[in-house]
C-alpha cells in the first residue's frame, strides 16, 4: 500500500520511523454530472473574479478571508516556519483506557507501518506494550497543514491510528432529546431485552452494501440496453401511532422465526419436529361402511346357529310329547312349531349379514320358546277333555 505520510513515533526518548498508510478506502460510486440535453459532460473552471480569465492549478495559492471581506496571502514558506513540533513527528502524550475513548470523536484510520529494518525492534516494543497493557495511546500530529489528535491502538500484528477530533469539535446535543414527559414500562423494557437477545450478535465481515450492488446491476443493465424501471414502492410517512408491545412482540417472534426456533411471525403456534399424520374419512354408503358391518355379520351368523340348535331341541320335544295325544292335536302344535321355525329361517335369512339379524334371531327364537311352551300346555290339556269324556 502507497504511504501518504512519513515521519516517526516520539515514544519518549524512542523515536520509531514509521509510513503513515490509509486503513480504509471508499467503495461508493461516483456520478459525473452531464448536459441532459446531449449527455455533454459539465466541468467546472477556475476562474479569477477580477479579470475573469481561467486560472491554472500553479497560479492558485491560499488566502485567509477576513470579516471585511479582504484576504491575507498565506504561502506553504509561511507555514513550514511555524514552531510545530509534530510537523513530522506523532509524540505519544499519555496512555489510557479504550473505554474513556468517546466514539464520536472517532475520524479517519490508519495503519502505522515500521520504516527500514531499525525501525522493526522499536515498532515492535511499542507494540507489545500496548497490547499487554490493554490501553490505547493518545498522541498529537501534523498531517494536510494542520495539527490533529490521534488514537494509537493494536490490530492484529500491526499498530493502527485514528484520527480524533478535538473536544472542542464534538457538539453537544442540545435540543435533540425528546421534549416531552415519556414513561417505559417495566414488561416493555422486558420485550426489548428479549428482542435484543434473540437478534444476537452478527458477523460484521458478512455486512455489505447492498445499495451499492443494486446500483452496480442497475448500471450494467442500462449498459446492455436491458434494463426496465421497476415501480418504487412509497413507504408511509412517520408520526403513526402504534402498540409498542405488540410491536416488540411481533418484532420477538420474527426473530426466532428467522433464527428457525420459536413461534412464527405471523402468530401461530411453532411447528414441531415432525409431521401430524391426517387419516382420510371415507365416504358414506361406500365401501367404507361395508367393511364396517362385516364383524356384526359373523356375530349374526352365530346367534342364528344357536337359535337353530334351540329351535331342533323344542322340536324333539315335542314329537315326543305327541305320541300320547291325538294326532290332529299333534300335527297342530307340528304345524305350529314348524311355522315358528319357517319364521326363525325366513327371519335369519332375511337379516344376514347385518347387526340387526342377532336381535331378530334371539326374538325369533324367544318366540319358538313360547310356542312350544304353549303347545305343550295344549296337548297336557286335551286329554283332561278325552277323560272326562
Amino acid at each position: 500500500m502507497r504511504s501518504i505520510w512519513n515521519g516517526a513515533i516520539s515514544f519518549g526518548l524512542v523515536s520509531i520511523p514509521i509510513k503513515l498508510v490509509n486503513a480504509t478506502e471508499s467503495h461508493s460510486i461516483s456520478f459525473r454530472q452531464i448536459h441532459l440535453a446531449d449527455g455533454g459532460r459539465i466541468r467546472y473552471r477556475k476562474v479569477c473574479e477580477l479579470d475573469g480569465e481561467e486560472v491554472a492549478g500553479a497560479e492558485i495559492g491560499k488566502g485567509y478571508e477576513e470579516a471585511d471581506g479582504s484576504v491575507v496571502p498565506i504561502t506553504d514558506e509561511d507555514l513550514a516556519q511555524l514552531p510545530l513540533a509534530t510537523a513530522k513527528t506523532i509524540e505519544i502524550m499519555s496512555f489510557v483506557p479504550a473505554e474513556e475513548i468517546d466514539p464520536l470523536q472517532m475520524d479517519a484510520a490508519y495503519y502505522l507501518a515500521a520504516n527500514g529494518a531499525t525501525a522493526a525492534k522499536p515498532y515492535t516494543l511499542l507494540r507489545e506494550a500496548l497490547r499487554r497493557s490493554r490501553k490505547v495511546a493518545i498522541a498529537k500530529y501534523a498531517l494536510r497543514g494542520r495539527e490533529r489528535l490521534g488514537m494509537l491502538r493494536v490490530v492484529d500484528d500491526v499498530i493502527a491510528m485514528h484520527g480524533l477530533l478535538w473536544p472542542d469539535e464534538i457538539r453537544a446535543p442540545e435540543g435533540v432529546a425528546p421534549d416531552v414527559e415519556v414513561t417505559v414500562r417495566d414488561a416493555e423494557l422486558d420485550l426489548a431485552d428479549a428482542l435484543m437477545a434473540t437478534l444476537g450478535e452478527v458477523e460484521m465481515a458478512s455486512l455489505h452494501d447492498d445499495y451499492r450492488d443494486a446500483v452496480e446491476a442497475m448500471i450494467a443493465a442500462k449498459a446492455g440496453g436491458a434494463f426496465e424501471p421497476a415501480e418504487a414502492t412509497v413507504e408511509p410517512a412517520g408520526g403513526q401511532v402504534i402498540d409498542l408491545m405488540a410491536a416488540l412482540e411481533k418484532s420477538v417472534r420474527a426473530a426466532k422465526a428467522s433464527r428457525g426456533e420459536g413461534a412464527r411471525p405471523d402468530g401461530a403456534a411453532p411447528e414441531s419436529g415432525t409431521e401430524a399424520e391426517v387419516t382420510p374419512m371415507r365416504r358414506r354408503g361406500g365401501t367404507g361402511r361395508r367393511a364396517s358391518a362385516a364383524p356384526k355379520a359373523v356375530g349374526g351368523k352365530k346367534s342364528t346357529a344357536a337359535s337353530a340348535k334351540k329351535t331342533a331341541a323344542s322340536k324333539t320335544a315335542s314329537k315326543k310329547k305327541s305320541t300320547t295325544a291325538k294326532s290332529g292335536t299333534a300335527k297342530s302344535g307340528t304345524a305350529r312349531s314348524t311355522t315358528a321355525k319357517s319364521g326363525t329361517g325366513r327371519s335369519t335369512t332375511a337379516t344376514s349379514g347385518t347387526a340387526k339379524s342377532a336381535t331378530a334371531t334371539s326374538t325369533a327364537a324367544a318366540g319358538t320358546k313360547r310356542a312350544a311352551t304353549a303347545s305343550g300346555a295344549k296337548k297336557a290339556s286335551t286329554p283332561r277333555k278325552r277323560t272326562s269324556a
